[in-house]
Order: structure tokens, then sequence, then C-alpha cells
């Protein structure tokens, strides 16, 4: 694949794209659903959430993650491979089935009974897609993938935001988690035209299912650690508390995440084809990482400076207790956008046992900062919970590059220019919402700042920081359109490489 740097990024544009469009999408919905909801509603959800959402870590059992890291690939093997997940997402629905009555006796909530049940759909519908999403993913078909995850985000919000309005209350939030993964999936296989053969017992699958199963634990491990202080806030402080800690949590969480999906999940493939090419690994890694973390940290430096006229603009006035637990998550945040890329570099060099250590010690450090904060309510597990990721940011990065050709120096040069560019950015559009003034709409003021915002930082970061070349030379490479780009093949019992 000679052209892979462009067939990569015209493969993270669409990505990016799509997830612009995706986020704008969840946006929407949240700001229209937060002013026909109460907060209770959305805690419902937020408890059942943090238990179903464990077993959907299992759905794919990394078996899509597997497929996408191997050099080479069968339809033998992906089939085999389907049928597991297909197995093991039926056994998640009824586990999700069985678990409805200790969730409800465990909060004390009867409603939960059947939203619990209810969730246990979605596990079968992501099992049913992830080989079909793993073959696009490995023909870098993104700019498809990118259009069928905006379409099921399409499909889902609005059937959520009807019931909203129709007053079903928790229960349009449940189907709309419900309708993503069931959209997607359909749209997979119309897109993909694959159609799974039977299971093969020597299908040699085994180092395929080791690899996915290390990553799936490490994942549960992970989800448990960043979801334990929504899971110990609804335990004892109630739904209402809940309901405001996890929707500033999320809104806080969704530009990071949709552009670390958007970027690294192509980051992944690339550099999972690139796993014995040691120089150019670290060429493309580094300038990826370059380029999410220049997205990522303006974002959630504005979203810290400007908490208060984010969350009555977004949510509306009713949510202002949020703004102060929104702003308390943000450098948890920032540790994210700076971290997260590490992950896709240690699982495209199957360095997946080192990111299942990693997430085991994440853990024990998030569990205690939430439970030394509990006392003190969402305020108090907010403080902890980022304290804990801050204390960890030069341990983690160390580890994760340990034995590689990436050294530390490599990721805190590539990020010192957007955070130093963004902190400036962020000092003027602060100075400037002093022009319209303290008695302004908190629209206005956010209209203000942020257009200063968009406007210092591109500058800062292109001219005063020196980024231009950097970024002139990705816009070439957009425009480079190679005869060997793979094209979209339906597959068959050939082998499928790189």
């Amino acid at each position: 694949m000679p052209d892979i740097k462009g067939t990569a990024l015209r493969g993270g544009l669409a990505k990016l794209v799509g997830q612009g469009g995706t986020f704008a999408l969840r946006l929407g919905f949240m700001a229209a659903v937060a002013r026909l909801l109460e907060p209770e509603d959305f805690g419902l959800v937020a408890m059942v959430t943090v238990v179903t959402a464990v077993l959907e870590l299992f759905a794919t059992a990394g078996l899509s993650a597997a497929s996408v890291q191997r050099s080479t690939i069968n339809d033998k093997q992906i089939s085999t491979l389907f049928w597991i997940n297909v197995f093991v997402g039926l056994m998640l629905s009824v586990t999700c089935l069985l678990l409805a009555p200790v969730v409800t006796a465990f909060y004390g909530e009867p409603r939960l009974f059947w939203v619990t049940a209810a969730m246990g759909a979605g596990f079968f519908f992501n099992a049913a897609g992830a080989q079909h999403l793993a073959l696009m993913q490995r023909q870098l078909r993104y700019t498809a993938l990118a259009a069928i995850e905006f379409l099921a985000q399409l499909v889902s919000l609005s059937l959520g935001v009807f019931m909203a309005a129709a007053g079903y209350g928790y229960w349009s939030l449940v189907a709309a988690a419900i309708a993503t993964p069931a959209m997607l999936t359909v749209s997979l296989w119309v897109v993909t035209l694959w159609i799974p053969g039977p299971p093969r017992r020597n299908a040699g699958i085994l180092s395929l299912v080791h690899f996915g199963g290390t990553v799936t634990i490490g994942g549960v491990i992970s989800y448990m650690a960043y979801n334990f202080d929504k899971f110990i806030l609804g335990r004892v402080w109630g739904a209402s508390a809940v309901g405001q800690y996890s929707v500033a949590s999320q809104l806080v969480n969704t530009p990071t995440a949709n552009i670390n999906m958007a970027i690294g999940g192509v980051l992944f493939a690339v550099l999972s084809r690139l796993q014995d090419d040691a120089d150019r690994f670290k060429s493309y890694f580094l300038k990826a990482y370059s380029l999410i973390i220049s997205m990522t940290l303006p974002i959630t430096i504005f979203a810290g400076v400007f908490a208060e006229d984010i969350i009555p603009v977004v949510l509306g006035p009713r949510w202002i207790e949020a703004a102060t637990v929104f702003r308390l998550l943000v450098p948890a945040v920032l540790v994210f956008g700076l971290i997260n890329p590490l992950g896709w570099l240690m699982w495209s060099s199957a360095r997946h046992v080192r990111c299942l250590k990693i997430s085991l010690v994440i853990a024990a450090l998030v569990l205690t900062a939430c439970v030394a904060g509990l006392a003190y309510g969402p305020i108090g597990v907010a403080t902890g919970f980022s304290t804990a990721m801050v204390l960890w940011l030069i341990p983690h990065v160390v580890w994760s590059l340990h034995g590689t050709n990436i050294k530390p120096l490599d990721l805190f040069e590539a990020a010192s220019r957007p955070l130093l560019s963004a902190g400036v950015a962020a000092v003027l559009a602060y100075a400037a919402q002093y022009a319209v003034g303290p008695l302004a709409s908190p629209f206005l003021r956010l209209a203000v700042e942020g257009s200063v915002m968009m406007l210092v930082y591109p500058c800062m970061l292109l001219f005063v920081m020196g980024q231009k070349e950097l970024y002139l030379d990705l816009l070439k490479s957009l425009g480079i359109r190679s005869s060997t780009t793979p094209k979209a093949t339906v597959p068959g019992s050939v082998t499928y490489s790189s």
C-alpha cells in the first residue's frame, strides 16, 4: 500500500468530519432532552449504564481489534470469530436479564428492572456487526464507515428526542441507546455485503483470541475504573446527584473521546500495517499524536475556563450546579487527551499485555481517589478523579513507551506547542468577555469567547509555534490519489493482507 499516508489521512479526515457531525447530533440531543427530562431520568439510566456497559465490553470480545491488528487474516478465521462474537452477545443479553433484579435491589429502585432488561438487546446488535466493522477498518473504508455511524446516530437520537417530547421520560434515553447499535449493524451488513461462513475448529484463531481476550480484560478494567465515580455516587448520593455528575462528565468528555475515536481508529489500523517498519511507525505515530492533541487540548482548556457559560447555554439554567463538576473534571480529560493515543500504539505493536497491566494500576489509583472524595459528594469525587489522573500522567507515558524508539520527550515536545497556544488563546478569550460585560447573556459571552479562541489558537499554533509546514504537508497528502489505493472488495475465501 504505497499511498498509505494519503489513504490514512483521507480516512482520518472522513472519520473526523463524521465524528464532528456525531458530536453536533449528540450535543443537540443533550440540549433537547435536558430541557424535556429531569436530572433523575438521566440518573436512572446512568445507574444501569454503569453496570451494563461493563458487559458491553465483552460483546466483541476484543476480536474485532484482533482482526484489524493481524497482518494477514483469512475468511475462515473471520467467519469463526463472527460466530464467537454472536454467541458471546447472546450470552450477555441473557446475563443482563438475570442481573436486572440484582441491579434493582442494589439501588433500591424498582424502575431499574425493565431498564436493565431492555438495555441487554444492545449486546447482540454490537456482536453481530463486530467483524463487519473490522473488515471495513482493515480496508481503510473510513469514509463509508463515517457515513454509517452518522446515520445510526441520527436515527437513534431522533427517536430519543421524539419519545422525550411525547412524554416517555427515561425510556426515551433507553430507546436511543438500543437503536444506535441496531442501526449500525444493519448498515454494516448492507455495505460490506459479507456473509459469514460456518465456524471451523481448525481455523487457527488461538492467537487472535488471546489478543482479543487481553484487550477485552484491559477494557473492562479501564471502564470500571473510569466509571466507578458514577457507580459509587449513585449508591451513596442517589439518582439526582449522579444525574448532575454523569451529564457534566459526558459533556466534558465527548469532544476528546470523539476526536480520539476518529483519528485513533484509523491510527490503529495504519500502525498495525507498519508494525514491522520501526521508522515509519514512529513517524506516523508522532504526526498523528500531534494532530490529535492539537484538537483535544484547546477544546478541553476552553471548556474548563468557560464552564459557567457553557452549561446554561447547552443544558439550560436548571443544570448550573453541574458547572463546578464540569470544571473539576477538566484536568482528567486533559490527561486523557495526552495518554489515550498511547493505547493505539501499544495495541498495534502487540504490547496488549502491557496495556492490561497499566489498566490495573490506573484502576487502583482511581478507585482510591474516588472513595477518598466520596464524603464530599460529586465535587469531592470529581476532585479525587482528576487528581489521580494528573499524578499518573508521567508514569503512564514512560511505561507505555518503554522499549520503543519513541521517547517521552518526543511526546512532550509535540504537546507543548498546542498546550501553550491554547493557554494564550484562553487568556485572551477570557479577557475578551469583559468587552461584552457581565450582564450579557451566557450565549453572547460564549459566542465572543469562542470566536476569540478560534481566531487566536490557530494563529499561535501555525505561525508563532512554527507548525505551518506540518499542516501544509498534511493538506498536500490529502490530495494524493494513487492507483494503488485499496479498493472496497467483497471478502471471500482469500487472505486479507496489509
